[in-house]
């Protein structure tokens, strides 16, 4: 096989990463609007925005997961898994979670899935789930934007996976503690009320 064939044969596969995503994206759309826990969520996490930061937290954590078993494999040669290559520059996956970010941003600029009015609920759970895919693609590379060079599996990586804490646990603090610090604040001797 000739170098060009080689390369054109294994274009497909540098795409896993967004595939898998995409993958995950939709069956947990499919999840949450066609099985009974789509409702049960809504039931039980009645606060809307508390909702949308329990989906970015979840996709947020299964994102993470993921990439960084794609990561693994990668760096083990265990096919059919590679670095995303375009004409010989390397495009970090931090890269798609910027543009997915600024989608998501620009999305609810323009009051997509934000809860108001004329919000729909599959639009809500939609850029929730994508805020949770791209914050984790880019926080994954946190130290390579930080020290502005590949430090992925060294030392200074670790403030990769430091971030990645951070910020989860700012997403699940948010969803699943908003109640108990609203009841904190709410009796709290320091909060002034009118």
């Amino acid at each position: 096989m000739t170098i060009r064939a080689r390369s054109l044969s294994s274009v497909g596969m540098h795409w896993i990463l967004l595939l898998t995503l995409t993958v995950m994206l939709t069956l947990m759309l499919l999840v949450l609007h066609r099985t009974p826990l789509g409702a049960l969520i809504g039931e039980h996490i009645a606060d809307r925005p508390r909702r949308r930061l329990f989906l970015a937290s979840v996709s947020f954590f299964l994102t993470f997961a993921i990439v960084r078993t794609m990561v693994y494999c990668i760096t083990h040669d265990i096919p059919p898994f590679h670095y995303v290559m375009v004409k010989g520059t390397h495009i970090h996956h931090l890269v798609f979670g910027i543009f997915i970010l600024l989608g998501v941003g620009y999305g609810w600029l323009c009051e997509v899935g934000n809860g108001s009015g004329a919000s729909s609920i599959f639009a809500s759970r939609l850029m929730s789930l994508l805020y949770g895919i791209g914050a984790a693609l880019t926080l994954d590379e946190f130290a390579l934007w930080l020290n502005l060079k590949d430090v992925y599996f060294v030392r200074e990586g670790r403030s990769s996976f430091d971030a990645i804490i951070l910020f989860g646990s700012l997403l699940a603090i948010g969803a699943w503690g908003a109640p108990f610090f609203a009841a904190v604040f709410h009796g709290s001797p320091w909060v002034k009320r009118d």
